[in-house]
């Protein structure tokens, strides 16, 4: 590479920053505040309502094999524009066809969930694991805090535009569904797909002499060439994908329920409103403080310690009331980092110890699979709810998750491939 020309890198995480921001917040945290009020002209019980974040969940995995698939045959920038395409159809039918709660269902589970699988955290991640190696823990972190920013503040503008309009919550889809027109204009006009494609390199530079003999025994990530196949037969690869689950189901739950839990609890909308931004606001640090520690120490320790985010944010979650706001304050908080932290570690994790190449699929088929297995979390939480008349058994079932996902990660250590016929390994590039 050209030592005088500005590598393209860190320029890619600015945009993928805010595609991200808009593709993801606002349909998502965005939506939640939208649901809410949506249930005054849609009555539905809580478990139905539960459904809707559980269908997006399982979408936005099952998506991510698609997404994966798209990005291999068409590039990063065809792929995030199809998930503008999806999310502004599924603002359309929310916002124009919307009247039975099987609506609610197709419109924000369905084509929401497919829309963000399509334009937010795969073709995302295959970006920055592309165009990073010894950065890759802080370029993914930077890259993820965009949905944090954009929680805090999506869902307070939604909150005061559904007000200030009346309650008007169709009208709020219809600028969400704005938002993700600009969102695939800005892809398609500045994304890029490799670095070797601009005559760059991962990183921005050659390492120097001394930074090779650091990578070539540096633990932190592998120095052998996967390929997808070898990827499926290493155990490795499924406790991670089950430390994964573990660490989605509180989110997913959290994002359905926070608000209903909050209003239940006697406190007013505008603020339950906040604390959601706080909720995605706690990702930030989260993301940045994962991201910082992935490229210092070895994964599963980081992963393994953003689920105790989890365990507190569960008990103050319980506590929370009308006159003990700060403890909704940091239990959103707490969250949020929790998500944000174990998300950074999870897709870092699978750069590291599986390298880019096989990256696309693996990491749509981990998305695809733990869609799957914490799909149920906002039906569970509604049903829980139902019977015990509050939330507080479905915090209790958050923290068992984390127990169950630092087990896990106890036996993820760095993968080592098996010889070839000649007896020895291939390199990575």
């Amino acid at each position: 590479m050209n030592n005088q020309q500005k590598f393209y890198g860190w320029y890619m995480v600015l945009v993928l920053w805010i595609v991200y921001l808009i593709n993801l917040g606002f349909p998502l945290y965005g939506g939640a505040v939208i649901n809410s009020f949506m249930m005054k002209d849609i009555p539905m019980d809580r478990m139905t309502y539960g459904a809707g974040f559980s269908l997006c969940n399982l979408f936005v995995g099952l998506g991510a094999i698609p997404a994966g698939m798209a990005v291999i045959k068409y590039g990063i920038r065809k792929t995030f524009l199809l998930g503008g395409v999806v999310l502004v159809i599924a603002t359309l039918w929310m916002s124009q066809i919307a009247t039975q709660p099987w609506h609610y269902l197709i419109g924000f589970g369905v084509l929401s969930g497919f829309g963000m699988a399509m334009g937010t955290m795969l073709p995302l991640a295959t970006t920055v694991t592309r165009w990073f190696v010894r950065y890759r823990g802080r370029a993914m972190a930077i890259a993820m805090t965009a949905s944090g920013f954009a929680g805090f503040v999506a869902s307070p503008a939604i909150n005061k535009l559904i007000q200030a309009s009346g309650g008007n919550w169709r009208l709020a889809w219809l600028a969400v569904g704005g938002a993700c027109v600009v969102s695939s204009l800005i892809a398609v006009k500045f994304l890029k797909e490799n670095p070797q494609d601009y005559g760059q390199i991962p990183d921005g530079r050659e390492a120097t002499e001394a930074e090779k003999a650091a990578i070539a025994v540096n633990p932190l990530f592998t120095k052998y060439a996967w390929t997808p196949a070898e990827v499926y037969k290493n155990y490795v690869y499924w406790l991670t994908i089950l430390a994964a689950a573990a660490s989605q189901w509180p989110f997913f739950f959290f994002t359905a329920h926070w608000i209903m839990h909050l209003r239940g609890k006697g406190i007013d909308p505008s603020i339950a409103a906040f604390c959601m931004g706080l909720f995605t606001m706690g990702g930030i640090v989260g993301r940045l403080i994962s991201g910082w520690l992935m490229d210092r120490i070895a994964a599963r320790y980081v992963f393994m310690l953003g689920f105790l985010c989890y365990f507190v944010g569960s008990f103050l979650a319980i506590q929370a009331s009308p006159a003990a706001l700060f403890a909704a304050y940091v239990a959103a908080i707490l969250y949020g980092a929790g998500f944000g932290w174990c998300f950074v570690a999870q897709q870092t994790m699978l750069g590291h110890f599986f390298g880019p190449a096989a990256f696309p699929k693996i990491n749509g088929t981990l998305l695809a699979i733990t869609a799957i297995l914490v799909s149920a979390s906002g039906m569970v939480g509604g049903k829980l709810f139902d019977i015990f008349k509050g939330y507080n058994e479905a915090f209790y079932l958050n923290v068992a998750m984390g127990i169950f996902g630092i087990i896990m990660l106890v036996f993820a250590k760095m993968p080592k491939p098996s010889q070839d016929k000649t007896g020895s390994l291939r390199q990575t590039a």
